[in-house]
């Protein structure tokens, strides 16, 4: 059991969580969310004793281990990747290494062999004799060939050292697990993997994610930080979720009717308060005016960016059609060849690939910042577009302020009615006046999603628009677009937002197409299609 006592985290005068107190233990899984700045990576840090707490303390269940997935993804370079697996039992590995230095002594004595059994028996009780096997599966589950096992972590690459720093942190049955953002860099095949392999284990884990799925699929608990608490609640994100709008909702409503009824006994009040004959009635409303309970909506840190998606036009039914479109990398090997399909009207596109370049380069051809190699598209004549492209930090290369960045893009340029987008992308008072060039990851992508809404386009493409915006803002992109009546084109690691806005699925690859009407789960859960998706992937031009 891991025991939060009183604790609390300030920075100067700003006041992250205070006084809080929990207990996570069993074989539960707690989905740790807040809005961003809340505190959630710091509070588990101070979980795991990285940071100190202003006030408090953390205690844990004596006998017990605590695994933190770690984020320097160079720290273990200089060593062997089964190794580095191994390091996540550190008492383990440091008895396997001082057993293997006794026995490579060349003067080994009596004494020495004393102590190694003593190591031995220790080793034989932490089942290390199954160690190097079970950090194998554990990297081959995360999609590390073997090949690599023995080679070092410097020789890999940035997606590959997140999957080894993950194993290492599974490693050995930890009792407590602390995982920061476990999902990134992972592809669907492994984050599956790795929502199994958290079904099964048996003891407490502890986890921040932004993909909404695997904290639903995960999670027995919502940790929600909030309004200076941190409060545990049973169910998954979408559970929490669903149940806090709807509690919002209730307590709306009845402040709203406890408003209404105060306003009408107040008038009652000034109307007969001078009439004798209606004085005992005024003061009796008075004292059920004094009852009267206006619970105020309290200011939550978590805020919901207005992402609403208008058209200009309705479009015709004539929307897009693609023939024969080619496109080659700068080594002129093939991301796609021949490609072929038709948009037709209210479709709600996403497309999958094993190479995201690839679906990069045709969202590009298809906005015309990209020459293909061969093929055409073409537009109805109804059809206006609106473009999110996944790299887009050339837009922010200047030393505009917020408000002159966007008004760049608003045929409308008063500042008004400029900074109302801005507002609805939760940047008020003195924020819109910094400098574009500055702005956060999340901030661009809010910065970008405006741009698109003053567009008023009736077809829109979206490459990987959940990248660095948090849950509030996919939440609400993924509400926008889901009621949305144009036509959108998408691509996304996400696979809610990717479940419940698609209608049609294009899968591609340089050998050929998939294009399905139906749903993500539908698409990925089909044997037959699963089939064809592996045929596709294994055949190359």
């Amino acid at each position: 059991m891991l025991q939060v006592n009183n604790l609390s985290l300030q920075f100067g005068k700003r006041i992250l969580f205070e006084d809080v107190n929990l207990k996570f233990f069993g074989d539960s899984c707690y989905g740790l969310i807040g809005a961003n700045g809340a505190g959630k990576s710091t509070f588990l840090k101070i979980l795991s004793g990285e940071v100190n707490p202003t006030g408090g303390n953390v205690s844990m269940e004596p006998g017990k281990r605590m695994a933190v997935l770690q984020q320097d993804h160079a720290k273990y370079n200089d060593f062997q990747v089964l190794d580095t697996v191994m390091m996540g039992h550190r008492k383990l590995y440091d008895i396997m290494k001082e057993k293997d230095a006794l026995y490579a002594k060349p003067d080994f004595s009596e004494e020495d062999g004393m102590k190694a059994s003593e190591l031995e028996e220790q080793f034989a009780e932490m089942d290390g004799w199954n160690a190097e096997s079970d950090a194998a599966a554990l990297l081959s589950g995360l999609g590390i060939d073997e090949a690599f096992h023995y080679r070092q972590v410097s020789d890999l690459d940035g997606s590959q050292k997140v999957r080894v720093l993950l194993a290492q942190a599974l490693f050995g049955n930890p009792d407590v697990l602390i995982l920061d953002e476990p999902t990134n860099d992972l592809d669907l095949k492994t984050i599956t993997w790795l929502e199994d392999f958290l079904l099964n284990f048996k003891n407490t884990v502890i986890v921040v994610s932004h993909d909404r799925h695997f904290l639903d699929t995960v999670c027995t608990h919502t940790a929600d930080i909030d309004f200076r608490k941190i409060r545990l609640y049973s169910g998954n994100y979408s559970f929490w979720y669903h149940s806090s709008q709807l509690a919002q909702r209730q307590r709306a409503a009845a402040n709203k009717k406890a408003e209404e009824k105060r306003k009408e006994l107040q008038e009652f009040i000034q109307r007969f308060s001078a009439n004798a004959s209606k004085s005992k009635q005024a003061t009796s409303r008075k004292k059920l005016l004094d009852k009267i309970n206006l619970e105020d909506m309290p200011n939550s840190s978590r805020k919901y960016p207005a992402i609403i998606f208008e058209q200009g036009r309705e479009a015709g039914d004539q929307i897009l059609e693609v023939e024969g479109l080619t496109a080659k990398n700068d080594e002129g090997e093939y991301l796609f060849k021949d490609l072929s399909f038709k948009i037709n009207r209210g479709d709600k596109v996403a497309f999958l690939s094993d190479n995201s370049l690839a679906i990069s380069a045709l969202f590009e051809i298809i906005n015309g910042n990209r020459q293909a190699e061969s093929g055409s598209f073409n537009y109805g004549q109804t059809i206006t577009t609106a473009y999110l492209p996944s790299a887009h930090q050339h837009f922010f290369d200047t030393k505009d302020n917020l408000i002159d960045w966007l008004r760049q893009y608003s045929e409308n340029k008063d500042e008004v009615y400029v900074r109302g987008f801005l507002g609805k992308m939760l940047f008020t008072g003195e924020e819109v006046l910094k400098s574009a060039s500055v702005l956060s990851g999340g901030e661009k992508m809010r910065c970008m999603l405006s741009r698109m809404m003053l567009q008023e386009a009736n077809f829109l493409t979206l490459d990987e628009p959940t990248n660095h915006l948090d849950l509030e803002s996919i939440q609400a992109l993924n509400n926008s677009l889901r009621d949305f009546k144009g036509t959108v084109l998408f691509t996304s690691h996400d696979h809610t937002f990717t479940q419940t806005i698609a209608n049609r699925i294009i899968e591609f690859s340089p050998s050929g197409h998939l294009d399905k009407l139906m749903e993500y789960d539908d698409y990925i859960q089909d044997a037959k299609i699963q089939q064809q998706r592996e045929s596709l992937q294994a055949v190359s031009v």
